[in-house]
């Protein structure tokens, strides 16, 4: 009984927090499918009607398939799955036309009530797909290759290519991976800036934590402090006159000035995070490695780096998420010259509107990454967080 009653206690909160995770997680599931639907079903429909009959299959089975058949093959000399017959019928004006018109004298529809508009415009969408002008799968990886190449035609990438096109100023092979406008191009990109601006503020935070917590120096503490302050410093203040100096130094647009900014504002709180991890750990352990007869440079590599795992895994997710998502600095520093995902992903979407469902895939290939990073890591992001927090 008291189990039962435990178990009670428990459950309105766990029912909120349920209910949180539907709300966060049922957009992000939302975004993911309509990723993978084709562009004429994400114009049309929802993506929650991934899984529904074809638009226009109930109102043809409703006005057309005791005649023609649920292939359309019913009638030799009205054969809904030629082409031929069905591209007669450009506009579902032309159709609604047609069906008002009476055959051997007879009404179209033996005497049925015309359908609507709309009801023919379906109907007509589901005659092209009996005969095969448009066909449409359920989920497809179009979106992901167009976003990839960089594609702004009417159609996808992989149609123009097959029907030997050159595909809107792209040349349907290998190297379109390579375009400009395209988000391979721009993955690569913001793998060149992340990985050098993760990696140099965690070495460099790793030398200063050390020396800060185990090397005896005058004014440690307040050096210590003022490190610590720079955190509230806003990254704002510091673009322009940063942009005048690597204006000088001839740095703007440059990978490597980007690295130098986010190394810098990366470090305060590197700094910080390491500093309280490695005052953390026993004395006695350095002591005994001194007495044994290492020098600082060994402690520090074959003590220190290795028990500082957890935190370096916590600044790693930090630093690299931050990187990846920017979007400002890679503006000011690189804009179009080098363009990194978070600018490429702006562009998906043309002036007029169009291209739009390249948003979804375009979303998800930013996502990829740092959800791998942040899932290999994760282990460690609590430990890493708590640095320094609990003695003893």
């Amino acid at each position: 009984m008291s189990n039962v009653l435990r178990w009670a206690n428990r459950l309105p909160k766990h029912i909120v927090l349920i209910g949180f995770c539907i709300i966060w997680l049922l957009p992000t599931l939302g975004l993911l499918v309509t990723s993978f639907r084709p562009f004429q079903d994400v114009n049309e429909t929802g993506w929650w009607t991934i899984l529904s009959p074809p638009r226009g299959e109930a109102a043809y089975a409703q006005s057309c398939a005791s005649c023609h058949g649920a292939d359309g093959r019913l009638l030799p000399a009205a054969d809904l799955s030629n082409p031929d017959l069905v591209r007669q019928y450009r506009r579902s004006i032309m159709l609604a036309n047609a069906l008002e018109e009476p055959i051997n004298g007879q009404p179209h529809l033996a005497g049925a009530a015309l359908p609507d508009a709309q009801t023919v415009a379906d109907i007509l969408t589901y005659m092209r797909r009996l005969s095969g002008i448009e066909v449409r799968p359920r989920v497809t990886l179009d979106n992901y290759v167009d976003a990839s190449v960089g594609y702004r035609g009417t159609t996808t990438y992989a149609i123009d290519c097959a029907a030997g096109q050159q595909a809107v100023d792209l040349n349907c092979n290998l190297s379109d991976l390579g375009n400009p406008r395209g988000m391979a191009r721009a993955f690569v990109n913001s793998l060149i800036v992340a990985v050098p601006s993760t990696l140099l503020p965690i070495l460099f935070a790793a030398f200063a934590a050390y020396a800060i917590a185990w090397l005896h120096f005058p004014s440690r503490r307040l050096l210590f402090v003022i490190l610590v302050a720079l955190q509230v410093v806003p990254l704002q203040m510091t673009l322009i006159p940063i942009s005048k100096l690597y204006a000088q130094l001839g740095l703007n647009g440059t990978f490597f000035g980007v690295w130098l900014f986010h190394t810098g504002f990366g470090l305060p709180y590197a700094i910080y995070l390491m500093r309280n991890f490695l005052a953390g750990l026993p004395t006695e352990l350095f002591e005994s490695a001194y007495l044994d007869g290492a020098n600082h440079w060994q402690a520090f590599w074959r003590l220190a780096i290795p028990l500082a795992i957890p935190a370096i895994a916590s600044l790693t997710i930090f630093q690299f998420l931050w990187v990846w998502n920017d979007l400002l600095v890679a503006l000011v520093f690189l804009g179009g010259q080098n363009p990194v995902l978070t600018y490429q992903i702006s562009n998906m979407v043309t002036s007029l509107g169009s291209g739009w469902h390249l948003l979804t895939a375009a979303a998800f290939i930013s996502m990829a990454l740092p959800m791998l990073v942040f899932f290999g890591l994760q282990r460690f992001f609590v430990r890493g967080l708590l640095a320094g927090s609990v003695k003893g």
